[in-house]
C-alpha cells in the first residue's frame, strides 16, 4: 500500500470515559478497494474507534481523515452525509415496513413538480426501480415482492436489505459490524459473498467480526486492535488464525501496526 492514500484514515485517537480510556492514541488506515477486518478481545476498544469512524461519538483527541483531508462528524448523519454507511449489528431496520421503504428510510424520494415539493407526496414507483435495481446488483433478488413487510423475510434476507442499503447511499465506505453474528451457515455464506462483490465493485469496507474462520475468507488485511489502540495489522496470506488470537491476546508482542 505504500504510496497510496487511504480512504480513511485515523492518527492518535483518543476516547475517556470518565478514568476509563477507552481509545489510547489509536490509529486505523482503510485503502481502495480492500476489505479490512478488525478484531480484538472484549473491551479492547474496536467498538468506540468504529462509532468514532461513523460519527457516532466524537473523540477527545487525534484526527480523522477521508481522502487525506481532516473531517470531524459531529453525528452519524455528517458521517453518511460523507459516505460513510455503518450497519449495526442490531441492523436498524423497520420491521412492519416494505423492502423498499426500508432501503429509502430517511433519504425518500418526492415526486417532481408541485405534488412533491407543496404536498410532499412520495415517489414510490422510483424507489421500488432504484430498490429492484441495487438489489438485482447485489444477486438479491429471489426476493420476489419488492413491498414485502421486513419482518417476513429470513435473518440472512435482512441482512442483505441493510447491506443494500449502505451499498446504495456508501459512496465511499461501508462498515459492517457483526454481520453473521446472528446468521447459519448458508445465510452466512450469502452474506460473505455479497462483502466479495461490493469490494470488487471498488467499495472499500470495514469489517467488524468475532468469527475468525469469516475474517481469514473475506479479509485483505487484519487491524488488531488491543488495549484502546491498534497493536497490529497482519495479512491472511502471511499469518494463520493462532497467530491473530496470539497479537490480541497479548501472548505476542509485536511492535505497534507492524507484524
Amino acid at each position: 500500500m505504500t504510496g497510496v492514500t487511504p480512504i480513511l484514515e485515523a492518527n492518535g485517537l483518543i476516547k475517556r470515559y470518565g478514568r476509563v480510556t477507552a481509545l489510547d492514541r489509536a490509529d486505523f488506515d482503510l485503502y481502495p478497494g480492500e476489505v479490512l477486518a478488525v478484531i480484538g478481545d472484549n473491551g479492547a476498544g474496536k467498538s468506540t474507534l468504529i462509532k468514532a469512524l461513523s460519527g457516532a461519538v466524537m473523540p477527545d483527541q487525534g484526527v480523522i481523515r477521508l481522502h487525506g483531508r481532516p473531517v470531524r462528524f459531529g453525528n452519524p448523519m455528517e458521517a453518511r452525509a460523507a459516505g460513510i454507511e455503518t450497519v449495526y449489528q442490531t441492523l436498524a431496520v423497520s420491521p412492519a415496513l416494505g423492502i423498499a421503504d426500508n432501503l429509502f428510510l430517511g433519504r425518500e424520494i418526492r415526486k417532481p413538480g408541485i405534488l412533491g415539493s407543496v404536498f410532499r407526496m412520495l415517489d414510490k414507483a422510483e424507489m421500488q426501480r432504484q430498490a429492484r435495481r441495487e438489489l438485482s446488483e447485489l444477486g438479491l433478488l429471489t426476493i420476489q415482492n419488492i413491498n414485502q413487510a421486513v419482518e417476513t423475510l429470513s435473518g440472512g434476507q435482512r441482512q442483505g436489505v441493510a447491506v443494500a442499503r449502505s451499498a446504495a447511499f456508501g459512496s465511499q465506505v461501508v462498515i459492517l459490524d457483526e454481520p453473521t453474528a446472528a446468521l447459519g451457515v448458508k445465510e452466512s455464506r450469502r452474506v460473505l459473498n455479497l462483502i466479495r462483490q461490493l469490494r470488487d465493485q471498488g467499495l472499500p469496507i470495514v469489517l467488524i467480526s468475532h468469527n475468525m474462520p469469516h475474517v481469514f475468507e473475506v479479509a485483505d488485511r487484519i487491524h488488531v486492535h488491543r488495549l484502546g489502540r491498534r497493536a497490529a495489522v497482519i495479512r491472511p496470506d502471511t499469518h494463520s488464525m493462532s497467530d491473530a488470537v496470539a497479537i490480541m491476546t497479548g501472548a505476542t508482542e509485536v511492535e505497534p501496526g507492524v507484524a
